[in-house]
Protein backbone atom coordinates (compact mmCIF):
# COMPACT_ATOMS: atom_id res chain seq x y z
CA UNK A 1 0.00 0.00 0.00
CA UNK A 2 1.18 3.51 -0.81
CA UNK A 3 0.91 6.69 1.25
CA UNK A 4 0.29 9.48 -1.25
CA UNK A 5 -3.23 9.94 0.15
CA UNK A 6 -2.58 8.69 3.68
CA UNK A 7 -5.07 10.10 6.16
CA UNK A 8 -7.33 11.55 3.47
CA UNK A 9 -11.01 10.84 2.79
CA UNK A 10 -12.24 10.66 -0.79
CA UNK A 11 -15.64 10.56 -2.45
CA UNK A 12 -15.69 8.97 -5.90
CA UNK A 13 -18.93 9.24 -7.84
CA UNK A 14 -19.52 6.61 -10.51
CA UNK A 15 -17.31 4.24 -8.53
CA UNK A 16 -18.88 1.16 -10.08
CA UNK A 17 -18.75 0.00 -13.68
CA UNK A 18 -21.60 -0.23 -16.18
CA UNK A 19 -20.35 -3.61 -17.37
CA UNK A 20 -17.64 -6.21 -16.80
CA UNK A 21 -14.14 -4.84 -16.46
CA UNK A 22 -12.54 -1.68 -15.15
CA UNK A 23 -14.03 1.78 -15.66
CA UNK A 24 -12.42 5.14 -14.91
CA UNK A 25 -14.25 5.70 -11.63
CA UNK A 26 -13.68 2.15 -10.43
CA UNK A 27 -9.94 2.32 -11.15
CA UNK A 28 -9.67 5.71 -9.45
CA UNK A 29 -11.44 4.52 -6.31
CA UNK A 30 -9.21 1.45 -6.08
CA UNK A 31 -6.05 3.49 -6.62
CA UNK A 32 -7.07 6.09 -4.03
CA UNK A 33 -7.56 3.29 -1.51
CA UNK A 34 -4.21 1.74 -2.43
CA UNK A 35 -2.58 5.06 -1.65
CA UNK A 36 -4.10 5.26 1.83
CA UNK A 37 -7.40 7.09 1.37
CA UNK A 38 -10.64 5.98 2.94
CA UNK A 39 -13.14 6.06 0.08
CA UNK A 40 -16.88 6.56 -0.23
CA UNK A 41 -17.99 4.67 -3.34
CA UNK A 42 -20.99 6.42 -4.85
CA UNK A 43 -23.05 4.88 -7.61
CA UNK A 44 -26.64 4.70 -8.78
CA UNK A 45 -26.16 0.92 -8.94
CA UNK A 46 -25.06 -0.22 -5.46
CA UNK A 47 -24.19 -3.67 -6.79
CA UNK A 48 -21.55 -2.17 -9.07
CA UNK A 49 -20.08 -0.19 -6.18
CA UNK A 50 -20.06 -3.29 -4.00
CA UNK A 51 -17.80 -4.98 -6.55
CA UNK A 52 -15.35 -2.08 -6.20
CA UNK A 53 -15.63 -2.33 -2.41
CA UNK A 54 -14.80 -6.03 -2.56
CA UNK A 55 -11.61 -5.35 -4.49
CA UNK A 56 -10.58 -2.62 -2.06
CA UNK A 57 -11.33 -4.86 0.94
CA UNK A 58 -9.28 -7.73 -0.48
CA UNK A 59 -6.35 -5.34 -0.90
CA UNK A 60 -6.60 -4.17 2.70
CA UNK A 61 -8.25 -0.81 2.01
CA UNK A 62 -11.24 0.88 3.62
CA UNK A 63 -14.37 1.98 1.81
CA UNK A 64 -18.13 2.32 2.12
CA UNK A 65 -20.85 2.23 -0.51
CA UNK A 66 -23.43 4.98 -0.92
CA UNK A 67 -26.27 4.78 -3.45
CA UNK A 68 -27.13 8.11 -5.06
CA UNK A 69 -28.46 9.76 -8.16
CA UNK A 70 -26.06 12.68 -8.26
CA UNK A 71 -28.37 14.66 -10.51
CA UNK A 72 -30.67 15.01 -7.46
CA UNK A 73 -29.97 17.68 -4.87
CA UNK A 74 -31.14 15.67 -1.85
CA UNK A 75 -28.97 12.71 -2.82
CA UNK A 76 -25.88 14.90 -3.13
CA UNK A 77 -26.54 16.62 0.19
CA UNK A 78 -27.05 13.27 1.92
CA UNK A 79 -23.92 11.86 0.30
CA UNK A 80 -21.69 14.59 1.70
CA UNK A 81 -23.33 14.48 5.14
CA UNK A 82 -22.95 10.69 5.32
CA UNK A 83 -19.29 10.89 4.34
CA UNK A 84 -18.57 13.40 7.11
CA UNK A 85 -20.58 11.36 9.63
CA UNK A 86 -18.69 8.20 8.66
CA UNK A 87 -15.14 9.47 8.26
CA UNK A 88 -15.17 12.85 10.01
CA UNK A 89 -14.11 14.87 6.97
CA UNK A 90 -13.89 14.94 3.19
CA UNK A 91 -10.63 15.85 1.48
CA UNK A 92 -11.19 14.76 -2.12
CA UNK A 93 -14.24 14.92 -4.35
CA UNK A 94 -13.83 13.04 -7.62
CA UNK A 95 -16.76 13.65 -9.99
CA UNK A 96 -16.78 10.85 -12.55
CA UNK A 97 -20.46 10.26 -13.43
CA UNK A 98 -21.51 10.85 -17.04
CA UNK A 99 -23.96 9.80 -19.71
CA UNK A 100 -23.12 9.53 -23.40
CA UNK A 101 -25.38 10.85 -26.15
CA UNK A 102 -25.23 10.81 -29.94
CA UNK A 103 -26.80 13.29 -32.33
CA UNK A 104 -26.84 16.96 -33.27
CA UNK A 105 -29.41 19.64 -32.40
CA UNK A 106 -32.11 18.17 -34.63
CA UNK A 107 -31.60 14.53 -33.70
CA UNK A 108 -31.24 15.11 -29.95
CA UNK A 109 -34.56 15.06 -28.11
CA UNK A 110 -35.28 17.66 -25.46
CA UNK A 111 -35.56 14.86 -22.91
CA UNK A 112 -32.12 13.50 -23.80
CA UNK A 113 -30.62 17.00 -23.70
CA UNK A 114 -32.04 17.65 -20.22
CA UNK A 115 -30.92 14.29 -18.84
CA UNK A 116 -27.36 14.58 -20.17
CA UNK A 117 -26.95 18.12 -18.82
CA UNK A 118 -28.40 17.06 -15.46
CA UNK A 119 -26.16 14.02 -15.05
CA UNK A 120 -22.94 15.32 -16.61
CA UNK A 121 -22.94 18.95 -15.46
CA UNK A 122 -25.64 19.72 -12.89
CA UNK A 123 -24.40 16.81 -10.77
CA UNK A 124 -20.99 18.44 -10.43
CA UNK A 125 -22.58 21.74 -9.47
CA UNK A 126 -24.59 19.96 -6.77
CA UNK A 127 -21.73 17.90 -5.35
CA UNK A 128 -19.55 21.02 -5.21
CA UNK A 129 -22.37 23.02 -3.66
CA UNK A 130 -22.61 20.66 -0.71
CA UNK A 131 -18.96 19.70 -0.26
CA UNK A 132 -17.44 23.17 -0.40
CA UNK A 133 -18.71 24.38 3.00
CA UNK A 134 -17.07 21.37 4.68
CA UNK A 135 -13.82 21.83 2.79
CA UNK A 136 -13.84 25.53 3.66
CA UNK A 137 -14.16 24.70 7.37
CA UNK A 138 -11.19 22.32 7.03
CA UNK A 139 -9.20 24.88 5.09
CA UNK A 140 -8.33 22.32 2.44
CA UNK A 141 -9.72 20.11 -0.28
CA UNK A 142 -9.24 18.86 -3.83
CA UNK A 143 -12.05 18.61 -6.38
CA UNK A 144 -11.43 16.68 -9.58
CA UNK A 145 -14.02 16.84 -12.35
CA UNK A 146 -13.95 14.53 -15.35
CA UNK A 147 -14.56 16.41 -18.58
CA UNK A 148 -13.60 15.14 -22.05
CA UNK A 149 -11.61 16.13 -25.11
CA UNK A 150 -15.05 16.46 -26.72
CA UNK A 151 -15.16 19.78 -24.90
CA UNK A 152 -12.29 21.00 -27.10
CA UNK A 153 -12.98 19.55 -30.54
CA UNK A 154 -15.65 17.85 -32.60
CA UNK A 155 -15.58 14.22 -33.66
CA UNK A 156 -16.71 12.49 -36.81
CA UNK A 157 -19.99 11.69 -35.03
CA UNK A 158 -22.09 14.51 -33.54
CA UNK A 159 -22.45 14.39 -29.76
CA UNK A 160 -24.00 17.78 -29.06
CA UNK A 161 -25.42 17.32 -25.57
CA UNK A 162 -22.42 15.35 -24.32
CA UNK A 163 -19.88 17.81 -25.75
CA UNK A 164 -21.71 20.86 -24.40
CA UNK A 165 -22.00 19.30 -20.96
CA UNK A 166 -18.28 18.51 -20.90
CA UNK A 167 -17.38 22.04 -21.98
CA UNK A 168 -19.51 23.27 -19.11
CA UNK A 169 -17.51 21.12 -16.71
CA UNK A 170 -14.36 23.08 -17.62
CA UNK A 171 -16.04 26.42 -16.88
CA UNK A 172 -17.55 25.14 -13.64
CA UNK A 173 -14.16 23.86 -12.50
CA UNK A 174 -12.46 27.15 -13.30
CA UNK A 175 -15.04 29.24 -11.43
CA UNK A 176 -14.85 27.05 -8.32
CA UNK A 177 -11.05 27.05 -8.44
CA UNK A 178 -10.74 30.82 -8.53
CA UNK A 179 -13.41 31.54 -5.92
CA UNK A 180 -11.92 29.10 -3.41
CA UNK A 181 -8.19 29.32 -4.20
CA UNK A 182 -7.43 31.47 -1.16
CA UNK A 183 -9.35 29.07 1.07
CA UNK A 184 -7.07 26.11 0.49
CA UNK A 185 -9.38 24.35 -1.95
CA UNK A 186 -8.25 23.28 -5.40
CA UNK A 187 -10.40 22.30 -8.39
CA UNK A 188 -9.12 20.77 -11.62
CA UNK A 189 -10.55 18.95 -14.61
CA UNK A 190 -9.26 15.87 -16.39
CA UNK A 191 -10.03 15.52 -20.10
CA UNK A 192 -9.85 11.87 -21.18
CA UNK A 193 -9.37 10.99 -24.81
CA UNK A 194 -10.23 7.65 -26.36
CA UNK A 195 -10.43 5.25 -23.42
CA UNK A 196 -11.08 1.51 -23.47
CA UNK A 197 -13.80 1.16 -20.84
CA UNK A 198 -17.05 -0.78 -20.36
CA UNK A 199 -19.01 2.46 -20.70
CA UNK A 200 -17.68 3.03 -24.22
CA UNK A 201 -18.63 -0.51 -25.23
CA UNK A 202 -22.10 -0.05 -23.72
CA UNK A 203 -22.89 3.13 -25.65
CA UNK A 204 -21.42 1.93 -28.93
CA UNK A 205 -23.45 -1.26 -28.75
CA UNK A 206 -26.62 0.79 -28.36
CA UNK A 207 -25.78 3.28 -31.13
CA UNK A 208 -23.91 1.28 -33.76
CA UNK A 209 -24.03 -2.03 -35.58
CA UNK A 210 -20.24 -2.36 -35.39
CA UNK A 211 -18.71 -5.46 -33.92
CA UNK A 212 -17.18 -4.43 -30.58
CA UNK A 213 -13.72 -5.71 -31.46
CA UNK A 214 -13.82 -3.80 -34.75
CA UNK A 215 -14.83 -0.70 -32.83
CA UNK A 216 -11.84 -1.11 -30.50
CA UNK A 217 -9.53 -1.60 -33.49
CA UNK A 218 -10.75 1.60 -35.15
CA UNK A 219 -10.34 3.58 -31.96
CA UNK A 220 -6.82 2.24 -31.45
CA UNK A 221 -5.95 3.32 -35.00
CA UNK A 222 -7.17 6.87 -34.33
CA UNK A 223 -4.64 7.46 -31.55
CA UNK A 224 -1.11 8.68 -32.32
CA UNK A 225 0.14 6.05 -29.85
CA UNK A 226 -1.63 3.28 -31.75
CA UNK A 227 -3.81 2.39 -28.81
CA UNK A 228 -6.50 3.82 -26.58
CA UNK A 229 -5.95 4.82 -23.00
CA UNK A 230 -6.80 2.62 -20.03
CA UNK A 231 -8.83 3.52 -16.92
CA UNK A 232 -5.61 3.44 -14.89
CA UNK A 233 -4.30 6.34 -16.98
CA UNK A 234 -7.16 8.48 -15.70
CA UNK A 235 -6.78 7.09 -12.19
CA UNK A 236 -3.10 8.06 -11.94
CA UNK A 237 -3.83 11.55 -13.27
CA UNK A 238 -6.53 11.90 -10.61
CA UNK A 239 -4.18 10.58 -7.93
CA UNK A 240 -1.66 13.30 -8.74
CA UNK A 241 -4.29 16.05 -8.65
CA UNK A 242 -5.76 14.69 -5.41
CA UNK A 243 -2.39 14.51 -3.67
CA UNK A 244 -0.36 17.24 -2.01
CA UNK A 245 2.10 16.90 -4.89
CA UNK A 246 -0.32 19.11 -6.83
CA UNK A 247 -0.75 21.69 -4.04
CA UNK A 248 -0.03 24.63 -6.39
CA UNK A 249 -2.21 23.39 -9.25
CA UNK A 250 -5.78 24.67 -9.49
CA UNK A 251 -8.17 25.79 -12.20
CA UNK A 252 -6.39 23.77 -14.86
CA UNK A 253 -7.32 21.10 -17.38
CA UNK A 254 -5.20 17.97 -17.65
CA UNK A 255 -5.58 16.29 -21.04
CA UNK A 256 -5.02 12.53 -20.98
CA UNK A 257 -5.44 11.52 -24.61
CA UNK A 258 -2.25 10.08 -26.09
CA UNK A 259 -1.83 13.26 -28.15
CA UNK A 260 -4.98 12.92 -30.25
CA UNK A 261 -6.15 16.52 -29.75
CA UNK A 262 -2.88 17.70 -31.31
CA UNK A 263 -3.39 15.78 -34.54
CA UNK A 264 -4.64 17.47 -37.69
CA UNK A 265 -6.73 14.53 -38.85
CA UNK A 266 -10.41 14.55 -38.00
CA UNK A 267 -10.53 12.01 -35.20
Amino acid sequence: MGERLKGKVAIVTGAGSIGPGMGNGKATAILFAREGARVMLVDLNPGAAEETKRIIYEEGGESVVFQADVSKSNDCKSMIEKCVQTFGRVDILHNNVALGAHGGPVETSEEDWDRVIEVNLKSMFLTCKYVLPYMEKQGSGSIINISSINALSSTAYPTLAYSVSKAGVIALTREVAIQYAAKGIRANAILPGLMKTPRVAYYYKSASDWDVEEMWRRRDAMSPTGKQGEPWDIAYAALFLASDEAKYITGTTLIVDGGITNTVKHW
